[in-house]
């Protein structure tokens, strides 16, 4: 992991990354997305255009580069690709690096008032922290994920998302486990930077209408369009983010208040209504989806279920790939599944076998459990469900909104 490659091929390339709109840099392991997600929603209600950046795809690639609103255009796409390689010259990149810098020069190439950055993996050593100054930094929640690279305990997972705070620039930090906020508050006092923290500098809570939020302003908010009590947290992070932006980019109330509630980001607690795999259901069943991949978006779930409150069973069907931890993602959905279908990923080389899921699932307690070899095959093995979720994966997801038309 290094900026040297990145660097250089952007420098090779008249660093667009300096000639980009004004961005918002957003790090984090859980909710980054979704975080990008509202504040696009927000900006654009104001009537900005805003370029995004996120990752990964779920069915398409185009889905990472978004330009004033729309996803790349494949022409657009294949020729900013097509540059970016032969620039490059065969030397060693990596894909991450090489869509970043595709990403950087569609946005140099085209006018916009805002950019949302996406971080991929950590924030320190990641592709996208080349830009010298951001308008505002994100550090959405921090937990174990990608620990190979980033460490094994928060305190360093946290240091290294961390990377993305620059001197004097703001940084919103979402709810944080305590070792996380404490990295994240280290590294902004010693660069600098001005903390806005959930829990001192705003805060939210729910209310019968949605959540109420107390920070630069005090505001009545709707409840997010996105699933989940967990995305209550998301859309309050992303309106902490909006009260940072300065001078024009200054976001009305309204347009915040209409991207909190019209905030679209697929994959997160998706209900998919109809489809092959929808149909092969019984009639009636609801079928979701989530891209949850760790221990907390597992809890995110689990909360998820508890706040439906209608005594309807949950059936999961799950798939991880083998860079995760099985035992704890498996343990916080437990409490909540009537039975779990473990499946295989056909369209992902590191899917973790089916069987290794089941013994992972009966050690966490589950009494029934299946074995599948993919998706399809785990939804016809359910019997009569009412309600069933698919998770485990960003990569699972996008196989199935695929095999879903």
């Amino acid at each position: 992991m290094s900026l040297d490659r990145v660097r250089r091929l952007l420098a090779d390339l008249g660093d667009p990354q300096d000639a980009i709109a004004p961005a918002i840099h957003v790090a984090g392991t859980n909710g980054k997305g979704s975080t990008v997600a509202c504040l696009r929603a927000m900006a654009e209600a104001a009537g900005l255009r805003v370029h995004a950046y996120t990752s990964p795809h779920l069915v398409r690639f185009n889905e990472r580069i978004r330009v004033a609103g729309e996803l790349v255009a494949d022409n657009a796409l294949a020729a900013i690709l097509e540059e970016v390689e032969r620039v490059n010259a065969s030397r060693p990149i990596t894909f991450f690096e090489v869509t970043t810098v595709a990403a950087f020069l569609a946005f140099a190439r085209n006018p916009a008032d805002l950019v949302l950055l996406e971080v991929g993996m950590g924030g320190r050593l990641d592709a996208t922290n080349v830009v010298a100054r951001p308008l505002v930094s994100v550090v959405t929640p921090v937990s174990f994920d990608h620990m190979e690279y980033l460490g094994d305990t928060l305190a360093l997972i946290a240091a290294e998302k961390a990377g993305i705070l620059r001197a004097e620039v703001p940084v919103v930090v979402a709810p944080q486990h305590p070792e996380a906020a404490a990295a994240i508050a280290a590294r902004a006092v010693a660069l600098g930077a001005p903390v806005f923290r959930h829990g001192t500098e705003w805060s939210y809570a729910p209310s019968a209408r949605g959540f109420s939020y107390r920070g630069v302003a005090a505001r009545e908010m709707p409840g997010p369009a996105l699933a989940g009590p967990h995305q209550v947290a998301n859309a309050a992070t992303a309106v902490a983010a909006a009260e940072m932006l300065p001078g024009r980019l200054r976001l009305p109330d309204a347009a915040i208040a209409a991207g909190v509630a019209g905030a679209k980001w697929p994959a997160r607690l998706q209900r998919l209504s109809r489809g092959p795999l929808v149909d092969a259901l019984p009639p009636g069943c609801e079928l979701w989806l989530d891209g949850g991949h760790n221990e907390d978006g597992a809890r995110a779930i689990a909360a998820w279920a508890r706040s439906l409150g209608d005594g309807v069973p949950l059936d999961i069907v799950v798939a991880l790939r083998s860079t995760k931890r099985a035992e704890p993602i498996l343990a916080a959905l437990a409490p909540v599944a009537r039975r779990i279908a473990c499946a295989g990923n056909p369209a992902d080389h590191l899917a973790l076998p089916p069987a290794r899921l089941a013994e992972a699932a009966r050690g966490a307690g589950i009494a029934d459990v299946r074995e599948a070899p993919d998706v399809a095959a785990a939804l016809r093995q359910l019997d009569a469900p009412r309600r069933v979720l698919v998770c485990g994966s960003l990569y699972l997801a996008g196989a199935v909104l695929a095999e879903n038309g």
